[in-house]
């Protein structure tokens, strides 16, 4: 039996699844003061630092950064003429002490394209300080950018900054180097150990530009938001191929994937971050620019409920009232900001470790479709269903039966009716 328990935590986590170049000078008055509103262009929902293991891969949370750079790449759902960035120590136990940030285009890997270092500035200084529990933006930077386009952010910390807040599955390549290299545009000091997280770095917004953003769209969730299964280095989760149709559509509209592997609605965890309904607000509601949020979680609160604790919590036992109970809570906080709320079906379990809990996830899935409590639903289910039999189709299947790889995130991406986000 304990070993069943143990295989089941196990499938919880799957769903969670050079030379330095001169300093640019520092952005103008003018640069400064962006137009608005402001968009969400990327984002990532913060975590709890925790240790590396074998399903997760090593990551640098516990122990932090010290006279380190680390370089950061994200890829833009949608352009503007100005940006800043978002950091977050939420999980920190002690000031964060960031010496100063750049942001440039990326060239490849850890290159940057020579002659586009920006300096970032937070109230006009070059370094901040994130008390515990806290975030902070930068000043608003001029820097045209475009839909779709990669960018390059490096954070210098002269400091110790104990451990980090971060976001554990980033299917991404970030780098570290010692010493500070933020105008350092090329890779040879970032050559050593990489991460597949992203440290600290919460959001990269933007505003203006001749087509400028309208608003955000919010994906919120557990790993199948979170591109668990899907390539690393990619960029095909599928709110990022949502984005690439949006772009395809002319509609400038950001794209926001606030997922967690391993998340759940209700039960929170150390590993796999506080439920949903405790960190809606913050890394759903509070998003600039949200206009229309996506909910897909529940299936980690099934497969693990009542499970004792692994290292990571335990689990409470939850029901498919619970879960409606939990998704009615965030309807109701959604339509108080006046945001449209759309209700994910919860995607086929047949074949895979979570199986046992088929049933309650047809009958949940039952009820996203009937009820008529969400402003709209997406059938993420039917996307990636075998038409000839239950379960994931062998063509969307990342090979556990339970994750869609980059041809169901396609697929989920399509199921996504434009007009209603």
């Amino acid at each position: 039996m304990y070993g069943k328990l143990r295989q089941l935590a196990l499938g919880a986590a799957l769903l969670t699844v050079g030379l330095t170049g001169a300093a640019p000078a520092a952005p103008t008055a003018a640069a400064q003061h962006a137009p608005a509103p402001w968009s969400t262009g990327w984002a990532s929902a913060p975590q709890h630092p925790v240790a590396g293991n074998e399903w997760d891969g090593p990551n640098w949370s516990i122990d932090g950064f010290r006279d380190q750079s680390v370089r950061q790449v994200v890829r833009l759902s949608v352009g503007g003429s100005h940006l800043r960035i978002r950091l977050s120590n939420r999980y920190g136990t002690t000031p964060l002490r960031v010496t100063g940030a750049t942001v440039g285009r990326t060239r490849s890997g850890a290159q940057v394209l020579p002659g586009t270092l920006h300096r970032l500035t937070f109230h006009h200084s070059a370094g901040v300080t994130v008390p515990p529990g806290r975030d902070a933006a930068s000043d608003a930077v001029a820097l045209p950018t475009r839909a779709l386009e990669r960018l390059t952010v490096t954070l210098y910390f002269a400091a110790a900054t104990g451990p980090a807040t971060f976001h554990q599955e980033g299917l991404t390549t970030t780098y570290r180097a010692i010493g500070d290299h933020r105008y350092d545009p090329g890779d040879g000091a970032f050559a050593g150990e990489v991460s597949d997280s992203w440290y600290y770095l919460a959001g990269l917004d933007v505003t203006g530009g001749a087509h400028p953003a309208r608003g955000t769209v919010v994906t919120v969730g557990d790993s199948i938001t979170d591109g668990y299964g899907s390539t690393p280095g990619a960029d095909n989760r599928y709110p990022d191929q949502l984005a690439e149709r949006l772009n395809a559509a002319g509609r400038p509209v950001g794209v926001a994937n606030v997922g967690i592997s391993g998340n759940k609605l209700v039960g929170s965890s150390t590993c796999y971050g506080e439920s949903l309904l405790a960190r809606f607000r913050r890394d759903v509601l509070d998003q600039p620019g949200v206009r229309t949020v996506i909910i897909e979680v529940g299936l980690n609160d099934l497969a693990t409920s009542g499970l004792p604790d692994f290292g990571c919590g335990p689990s409470p036992v939850v029901t498919r009232d619970d879960l409606i109970a939990g998704y009615r809570t965030l309807i109701r906080a959604a339509r108080a900001r006046g945001i449209t709320i759309l209700g994910a079906t919860l995607t086929p379990v047949v074949g895979s470790i979570y199986e046992p809990v088929e049933e309650t996830r047809l009958s949940v899935n039952r009820w996203i479709r009937a009820s008529g409590e969400y402003d709209g639903v997406i059938d993420l289910d039917r996307a990636v269903t075998d038409r000839g039999r239950p379960g994931l189709s062998p063509a969307y299947d990342c090979g556990d039966a339970l994750h869609p790889n980059d041809a169901g995130t396609r697929a989920m991406a399509d199921a996504i009716d434009l007009r209603r986000l």
